[in-house]
């Protein structure tokens, strides 16, 4: 007898032609009506990229702004001191400190997504690799999270600024929405989304730089989406 949640999925994959790609507004309208879960579902992408990330020059990560958020609850650590502390602060930082909240973490207390970090505590975060890097927290200036700017940071962070990184396949993972959003607002997000990572193409890209896209929602099937239909706005 299928489980009840195999009879769900399979429900759910019905309608879905899985060899087909679907244009961008099709494929929204097919995962959002599918997401039947009792918590609100996170709309993930997938890209697959013609990369190899093991070389430098073909390396690719990012960040971008959501333009209508992310849905989800961002919790900010900041290493900084003195006005910059304040300033991180009264931006909505969860967690603000240099030398204390480097022995938190050391001791493997991990309470946030997101870290950020003012460019003189890099001396004292950089020993923090081992724990923070594995978890994809490590702060970087190419993503903005090392920068005198804190403030502009945190805001942008509890606002929707989402990550990427390719990983070692080669495929760019990332949360762009929940299920309760319009299909227009969770269409925005997904272009914002391939729009940065077209932008962040790397030098040693060769031939085709995104060959798949797909959409999914946390419990629900995945819809090949066609890239062409992104960029036309379909």
């Amino acid at each position: 007898m299928a489980s009840k949640a195999g009879k769900r999925i399979e429900k759910a994959r019905e309608g879905i032609d899985r060899k087909k790609t679907y244009g961008l507004g099709e494929a929204v309208k097919l995962i959002k009506e599918r997401a039947s879960a009792k918590f609100d579902e996170t709309i993930e992408v997938a890209i697959a990229l013609g990369v190899d990330p093991r070389h430098a020059d073909q390396m690719v990560r990012g960040v971008v702004a959501l333009p209508n958020g992310s849905g989800r609850s961002v919790r900010v650590a900041v290493f900084a001191k003195g006005d910059k502390a304040d300033q991180a602060k009264a931006a909505g930082a969860d967690i603000v400190g240099a030398e204390d909240l480097a022995e938190i973490v050391q001791s493997g207390k991990i309470d946030f997504d997101r870290c950020i970090a003012t460019p003189d505590m890099m001396p004292l975060v950089g020993r923090l690799g081992k724990v923070l890097g594995p978890r994809g927290l490590m702060p970087n200036p190419k993503v903005g999270t090392v920068t005198p700017d804190v403030a502009d940071a945190v805001k942008a962070a509890k606002g929707g600024a989402v990550e990427f990184r390719v990983e070692k396949a080669g495929i760019v993972h990332a949360g762009v929405g929940k299920a309760s959003f319009t299909e227009d607002q969770i269409a925005g997000n997904i272009r914002a989304l391939i729009d940065a990572v077209q932008k962040a193409k790397p030098t040693g890209a060769k031939g085709t730089y995104i060959k798949r896209i797909a959409i999914s929602s946390t419990m629900g099937p995945g819809v090949k989406v066609e890239p062409q239909s992104i960029a036309a706005g379909a």
